[in-house]
Parts: C-alpha cells; sequence; structure tokens
C-alpha cells in the first residue's frame, strides 16, 4: 500500500472533557463524563461517548485520543465498545508522562481469502473510557 493510501486512511475520534475532533465520515459525541471515589486519595472517570462508522467508510483505523489531563501513575486506561448492550472489543492503554493516551484500532480489514475489504465497525457503538484520576481535595 502506498504512502498516499496509507495517510488517506487514518481516521481519529478525539474524546476528552467534550472535546471532540471527528474526520470526515465518522461522527462521534461525547454525552456524560462521570466521576467516583475510590478511596481517599485516587477516583475512577468514566467518560462516555457514541461512535456511528457509517456503511460506507473506506477508512480502516480509528483512534480513540485522550488530551494531556490528571491522571494517577500506573493505572492504565481502558476502553470498551458495544455495539447497542453486547461487548464488541475491550482495550488497555497507557498513559504517558503527560497524561495523554492513544488507542488505534481497526474498523476496516481486507479478507486474505477474497481479497475483500470487510467492516468490522459498521453502524452505532457506545464507547467507554476508565482512567483513574487523582481526588481534587487530595494534597501530597
Amino acid at each position: 500500500m502506498n504512502v498516499r493510501i496509507s495517510v488517506l486512511l487514518i481516521a481519529s475520534i478525539m474524546t476528552v472533557f467534550g472535546i471532540i475532533t471527528v474526520p470526515d465520515n465518522i461522527s462521534a459525541e461525547s454525552n456524560q463524563v462521570t466521576i467516583t471515589p475510590i478511596n481517599e486519595e485516587i477516583s475512577l472517570e468514566k467518560t462516555i461517548t457514541t461512535m456511528n462508522v457509517p456503511l460506507e467508510n473506506k477508512l480502516p483505523w480509528g483512534t480513540v485520543k485522550g488530551d494531556a489531563s490528571d491522571y494517577v501513575e500506573r493505572y492504565p486506561v481502558i476502553i470498551q465498545f458495544y455495539k447497542g448492550d453486547d461487548p464488541v472489543h475491550f482495550a488497555q492503554v497507557d498513559v504517558k508522562g503527560d497524561g495523554s493516551y492513544e488507542y488505534k484500532f481497526r474498523v476496516r480489514n481486507m479478507d486474505s481469502n477474497t481479497g475483500e475489504f470487510v467492516n468490522i465497525f459498521e453502524g452505532e457503538y457506545i464507547v467507554k473510557i476508565f482512567k483513574v484520576i487523582p481526588n481534587a481535595n487530595y494534597w501530597v
């Protein structure tokens, strides 16, 4: 595959605190962020968003990214994809030193037997992103 096609085939979905960048024809909408205390020092931040991949999608990759923000070291970000109530795909990614994270996943693939492209993701999905954050009132 040449570089030009590779560059055209990247799709990004960015969700952090309601800031979303949506490429071409894949859409996402931030729905809610909830914070649940774990103990006196840390809490679990859960972001729920929807992802819509159209039937005519030609892009093979999707990306879930989070911008630099509060995080607790040694706790990964958990990303879960659901089609309705059915779990479809789960991932765990490390948080970088600046608090950002990125997970790249296949949206479309080529069947090696037929040579035809197959959509792995198609339609609407619920995406849940879990991240451990420090409590606002906790001071080290």
